[in-house]
């Protein structure tokens, strides 16, 4: 059907059901759009039929609203409610005003992460017309007029471009395009609102993936970061300028210059964060391809993002933090966020009353919380008190627990949580879980605080230790056993609150069927270095001795238990009658014997010597290793491993040794002799190849032209296929953090922290 045929498009709206919003403060109407196109002689040539439906978000609802006043302006600002329907909107409005939150159990569930909210209709974009798909020639002659024409004529575009109907055929309008990108080239200085109008058309393309590549074609994502930098510096020069005349009204009492000047920044400032808001959405929803996002990157886009924190239009902040958020898993982007002090500038938003803003602030500072250096600032512009008054906030609560156990992970932070409400506040969540399972990222953050020994001290206060002791024991929970171990490691009264909860303790350590709940048992009673305890009465009571040997057979078990058997066995060989009780068992051959199979675990080796060291302190137990056992040669093949802490529990229980026995005395003084003299040769034959290197070649200046000088390549291993210097520069740094193993450490056991999972940033060139 030609044009020419039709007379006028006639449309008609049917309002149907009006409900209530199934989670927010909304009204959603739903209605039907009839449209029919009429011939010259009135009747209806083509008809259709489309159902839609309008949310109306009530801000202002509240306990306190009038609901007949509200209901009143609702009907007369919502053209499609007819009058007739007033009533039945009072009644919803009354029913939203009194809706109770969600169960306990959707409590529980975080707020999901919200996509900034749609752009809608800005000051400017109104007009006295309603725009015509059929008339677009027109409006394109518009773009070849002056500034007020061609924002009228880009208005009435952005009008079609706004249904998405119209999309498809507005995308085979190359004349369209083009003249409204080479309007926004030239003439985007001369006019925020045009700039604002053409951006917001392509922005209506951007929301579908299909048709980024019309935008790249066109280059608006680069001409949308260059009118966002230009616009920032308008603003700094803005600030400058509002400061200077400040003063000077000020000074000669110029108050209307001065509310002149305000209302003409107020002004500005609403054209202009209305640009930005529109020309970030666009390059956000263009980031869904990572190479674009990369190109953003290399054009500075985090810079222009975080210098837009600065802002106080919250709509606009939603979306930038949420920008933030999406670059943020990107080591490269983590960087500079870290350079650009990101996160003293998150901390003002924290908290906000805005519920989006908040939630993806947190969602950011959780994202950049992956990074030890960032974690500390977070620390520093204080952050942790904030982030503790969110623990009571059921919607914030998850996310901002996961970024505080990220900052426990850090020893220096720990100390940090005595200070706030923190530790009284997940006692409380912990106690709360009645016969349920505790949550893990809740048990976790309190494994890390209980390392600390005032936050220890504060979890005990009270009947702090007593009512977790009870839970634990009755739970079989290895968890929330793992936090009482951290809190029994700490020197001083701490310990002795423990002797209440020994013959607990003991009776774990037999049941079948949790081992990991029986390794954090005994490695509390390890930690329990205490002299008024009688460990010789209690082996006796709980029969423990055997239980002990049996699992120093290597493969009796679980490396993890045996290793805190031996644990164990050393705490216990403190006292002088338990270490004969052990020696007369026949636990000492059962140790070299996991000794050997054991010998490339620097921790089980540690520990195992740490055993003998507390044995040939008593008389019985030093006779038996001495003079019955193959310990010494052992700790002599030993004296010059790797491991630092290794060599000093050897040196150690070798001069108590070698003071008691003199014949092991001289083996072992010939052993130190032979390694330190078989040291001075190596570094004195090292030294003469050092001093002799420069004149190898002599002064023949063609020396290096002799091929037989230099290596051979006969009998050497051939390089390994498929690996390039690229694969070695794939281990680089991540969250700025090396690992490195420093070997086993020694007793006391070192506390069993959590640290943040598998590294969360990614490089570009690394899969995602």
């Amino acid at each position: 059907m030609q044009p020419d045929d039709s007379q006028y498009l006639q449309r008609k709206c049917r309002i149907g059901d009006i409900d209530v919003h199934p989670t927010e403060k909304a009204l959603v109407v739903y209605y039907e759009v009839e449209a029919s196109i009429l011939g010259e002689s009135g009747n209806a040539r083509h008809e259709e039929k489309k159902e839609c439906q309008k949310i109306i978000r009530l801000r202002s609802l509240n306990a306190s609203t009038d609901i007949s006043s509200l209901a009143r302006k609702v009907v007369e600002e919502c053209k499609i409610i007819h009058p007739s329907k007033l009533a039945e909107v009072e009644h919803l409005l009354l029913y939203l005003q009194n809706r109770k939150k969600p169960s306990s159990k959707s409590e529980k569930k975080e707020k999901k992460p919200l996509k900034p909210r749609e752009l809608l209709p800005f000051e400017g974009m109104e007009i006295d017309e309603e725009a015509n798909i059929n008339k677009i020639d027109d409006y394109i002659e518009l773009l070849y007029e002056n500034i007020p024409e061609k924002i009228r004529g880009s208005t009435l575009i952005l009008h079609l471009a706004r249904n998405p109907d119209n999309l498809e055929e507005l995308l085979h309008n190359e004349t369209a395009l083009g003249a409204l990108a080479r309007v926004l080239r030239e003439d985007w200085k001369h006019s925020v609102e045009l700039a604002t109008t053409i951006i917001y058309v392509f922005f209506c393309f951007s929301s579908f993936s299909q048709f980024h590549g019309l935008i790249t074609h066109y280059k608006i994502g680069v001409l949308c970061m260059n009118i966002i930098e230009h616009e920032l510096k308008k603003y700094d020069v803005w600030q400058d300028e509002l400061e200077k005349k400040s003063k000077a009204y000020i000074l000669f009492s110029l108050r209307k210059e001065h509310e002149k000047t305000l209302k003409k920044y107020q002004s500005f400032l609403v054209k202009q964060e209305q640009l930005l808001r529109v020309a970030f959405y666009l390059l956000l929803n263009l980031s869904e391809d990572t190479r674009t996002e990369l190109k953003m990157r290399n054009k500075n886009i985090v810079h222009l993002l975080v210098k837009s924190l600065e802002r106080e239009n919250e709509e606009l902040l939603v979306l930038v933090v949420s920008f933030l958020k999406k670059l943020s898993i990107f080591l490269e982007n983590k960087n500079d966020m870290a350079e650009m002090d990101t996160v003293e500038k998150l901390a003002r938003l924290v908290p906000c009353e805005h519920e989006d803003l908040m939630n993806v602030t947190l969602r950011l500072l959780h994202n950049l919380s992956f990074d030890t250096g960032l974690r500390t600032k977070m620390v520093h512009v204080g952050l942790l008190p904030k982030l503790t008054a969110l623990l009571g906030d059921d919607m914030h609560k998850h996310i901002a627990m996961r970024i505080l156990y990220h900052i426990s992970v850090d020893d220096k932070s720990k100390s940090m949580f005595a200070y706030t409400d923190c530790i009284p506040q997940l006692m409380q969540m912990l106690f709360e879980h009645g016969e349920e399972r505790i949550d893990t990222e809740l048990i976790s953050f309190c494994i890390n605080l209980a390392a600390n020994k005032t936050n220890a001290q504060i979890i005990c206060e009270g009947n702090g230790l007593k009512m977790l002791m009870k839970r634990a024991l009755k739970m079989k929970d290895p968890l929330l056993m793992k936090m009482i171990r951290n809190v029994s490691q700490h020197d001083g009264p701490l310990k002795q609150l423990f002797i209440d909860y020994v013959g607990d303790l003991a009776a774990q350590i037999k049941l079948e069927g949790n081992e990991e709940f029986v390794i954090e048992c005994l490695g509390t009673m390890a930690n329990l270095t205490i002299p008024d305890l009688d460990w010789e009465l209690l082996l006796k009571e709980y029969n423990l001795v055997p239980y002990l040997k049996d699992h120093l057979k290597p493969g009796s078990a679980e490396d993890d238990l045996i290793l805190e058997v031996v644990i164990m066995i050393g705490t216990v060989s403190m006292d002088d009658s338990c270490a004969v009780m052990l020696a007369k068992s026949g636990i000492i051959p059962a140790l070299i014997e996991l000794l050997n199979a054991q010998q490339e675990d620097d921790e089980f080796v540690c520990q195992i010597i740490y055993v003998f060291y507390q044995m040939v302190f008593h008389q019985a137990t030093r006779d038996v290793i001495i003079k019955d056992t193959q310990a010494p040669a052992y700790l002599i093949d030993l004296m010059h491993d790797k491991n630092v802490e290794i060599r000093q529990v050897c040196d150690n229980t070798l001069d108590i040794i070698a003071e008691y026995d003199e014949e092991w005395g001289k083996k072992i003084q010939s052993e130190k002799f032979r390694w330190h003299n078989s040291q001075w040769l190596e570094m004195v034959e090292s030294r003469q190849m050092e001093d002799a290197e420069p004149y190898l070649y002599g002064d023949d200046p063609d020396a290096l032209e002799q091929p037989d000088l230099f290596y051979s390549t006969d009998g050497m291993m051939p390089p390994e296929p498929g690996l390039s210097p690229d694969f070695y520069s794939q281990f680089h740094s991540q969250n700025g953090d090396f690992s490195s193993c420093n070997g086993a450490e020694g007793r006391p056991a070192t506390a069993y922290g959590f640290r943040p999972d598998e590294p969360f940033f990614h490089g570009y060139g690394s899969s995602r």
